[in-house]
């Protein structure tokens, strides 16, 4: 065999391997799709329940001097400069 018999024949297997491997992936696609569809029409998707947001907890009427002292320090802190 030549050399350009044998490049001819090495690009027509390459073709030949890069359709299979193509149309393989096409199929999977293509399956894949309809199972999807059929799983959706089979067992729609149900919504969860609504579920009410927590009220937020009121704060106590005798707030503590020493939590407002340390909260404003923490404030501090975090805006000082680094």
């Amino acid at each position: 065999m030549n050399d350009g018999a044998l490049l001819f024949e090495s690009f027509m297997l390459m073709l030949i391997g890069m359709g299979i491997v193509f149309s393989f992936l096409l199929l999977l696609v293509g399956i894949l799709r309809l199972m999807s569809a059929l799983i959706l029409r089979l067992a729609p998707a149900e919504e969860p329940p609504a579920v009410p947001s927590p009220a937020a907890a009121p704060l106590p009427a005798d707030t503590s001097e020493d939590l407002i002292a340390v909260i404003t320090a923490a404030i501090a802190r975090y805006r000082a400069p680094r």
